[in-house]
């Protein structure tokens, strides 16, 4: 494994004051053959992805989330994170450890293959979750760059990381779905603040560390624009570790859950974290480097 010594830090946060914005030094699309797809995908940043999953495969992992969230022997796993108010299931983690019918699905070409294509190299999972957001009181994710996180709480050295959102139920633009920013993962947001010890199960839940200020949104924003990730169930949305995204709470009757897989390089292993006392637990951030 590599040492924190081995690897500098082209991309500092969690700062004592406010840094500048640094472009990327590193590609988004990894591959040396590039297809207008891929093309497209170093341009915004994201894919989005029409059935990629059947009407009978969206029912069939309906029914496994349904039941990995009633599971009684996982009530006080720590894998589960409870919503902060109505502490109904708001994420299960390391999904592909506890669920066959996901682990199967990671590993097919029409999954893991999109991950080879855009990092150019064998891939393995840094994580996989279950997000669910019900209706009425389910609660969003703030803007945030999951590198940032990766980076300074986990230790991934570059941005050659991509996470694949499967949608199980419909996505409408009043349900809470996804916003992205096309073009941010060009830009890296460094963040003020420490990272406190254990904090994680705390920011799993409401995302407090780790954020960019409003300024650095509202610049972002007025520079790229924000789109929507809306489609009915089975379609998804592949999209580069470094986009700034989030997502609003649900007040509507329409629930929305997804599986969550982050496909990392197996060029792009982690070290000891950038900024924070010590790694995250292994079923948030994976170091088994074994590829898919």
């Amino acid at each position: 494994m590599q040492q924190l010594s081995e690897v500098a830090d082209r991309y500092p946060t969690r700062l004592r004051e406010p840094g500048p914005h640094l472009e990327r030094p590193d590609p988004t699309v990894w591959d040396a053959v590039q297809s207008p797809e891929l093309a497209m995908f170093g341009t915004d940043g994201f894919a989005a992805v029409e059935d990629l999953l059947a009407p009978g495969e969206v029912a069939e992992f309906g029914a496994e989330i349904d039941r990995l969230a009633a599971d009684p022997d996982l009530t006080d796993d720590d894998r589960l994170i409870v919503e902060k108010s109505s502490r109904r299931v708001r994420s299960i983690f390391e999904v592909h450890r506890l669920s066959t019918a996901v682990a199967d699905l990671v590993r097919e070409p029409r999954i893991a293959g999109m991950a080879r294509q855009v990092l150019g190299s064998e891939v393995y999972l840094h994580q996989t979750r279950i997000n669910y957001m019900p209706g009425f009181r389910g609660t969003g994710f703030y803007w945030h760059s999951d590198f940032e996180t990766w980076h300074a709480e986990d230790g991934m050295p570059a941005p050659r990381a991509v996470s694949l959102s499967i949608a199980l139920t419909d996505n409408y633009p009043v349900n809470g779905s996804l916003m992205v920013m096309p073009g941010s993962h060009r830009t890296f947001v460094g963040c003020q603040g420490s990272t406190p010890a254990e904090h994680y199960r705390e920011s799993l839940q409401e995302q407090e560390i780790g954020v960019p200020s409003p300024a650095d949104i509202a610049q972002l924003a007025n520079r790229h624009g924000i789109v929507q990730f809306t489609g009915r169930a089975g379609s998804a949305l592949l999209f580069d570790s470094n986009i700034m995204h989030g997502s609003s709470n649900n007040i509507t009757p329409f629930p929305r859950s997804n599986i969550f897989l982050v496909f990392n390089s197996v060029e792009n292993t982690l070290v000891e974290p950038f900024a924070a006392p010590a790694p995250r637990p292994t079923y948030i951030a994976a170091r088994d480097f074994t590829s898919v």
